[in-house]
């Protein structure tokens, strides 16, 4: 078993509680980001985004559906779009202005995406950037399930 596979057995992403109390689209989205699927990662919270939710909700939703597509243009070798959707969740997470949506830790994913995604505002052209190795946040939810808008 990889440290990865015994890391997430160890602290699982979600509890049984949090999967009652949650959007389904929002715990599967959880499950396709750690995974590494990031586009449908994007599918499925932009399923729950296109429902009838707050605008807290619609807010944290698109912050992460913007997280998600970072990596997704990285994967595809467009570093400039990758930084326009990193810097878009960043002023969204901003404007949430609380430090814990839907039980995720916002302060801890945000910090987990500037390790990842900081190199892309270190030129005028990131596509003069050498891409390091980026390791994407792994998202883990805090224990108990939260009411959201």
């Amino acid at each position: 078993m990889s440290e990865t596979e015994q890391n997430t057995n160890e602290h699982p992403a979600y509890t049984d509680e949090q999967v009652l109390a949650y959007p389904e689209d929002y715990i599967a989205g959880i499950e396709l980001y750690n995974a590494g699927e990031f586009h449908a990662a994007h599918d499925a919270w932009e399923s729950r985004w296109m429902d009838d939710v707050g605008p807290s909700e619609k807010l944290f939703l698109q912050a992460m559906i913007q997280s998600a597509v970072a990596f997704h243009h990285l994967e595809i070798g467009r570093p400039g779009a990758a930084r326009r959707m990193y810097q878009m969740a960043k002023e969204k997470f901003a404007r949430l202005q609380t430090d814990r949506f839907m039980s995720l830790d916002l302060e801890d994913y945000q910090a987990q995406l500037d390790r990842s995604l900081s190199w892309l505002l270190e030129a005028a052209d990131p596509r003069e950037l050498v891409r390091p190795p980026v390791a994407p946040p792994i998202i883990r939810l805090l224990p108990g399930a939260m009411e959201s808008d």
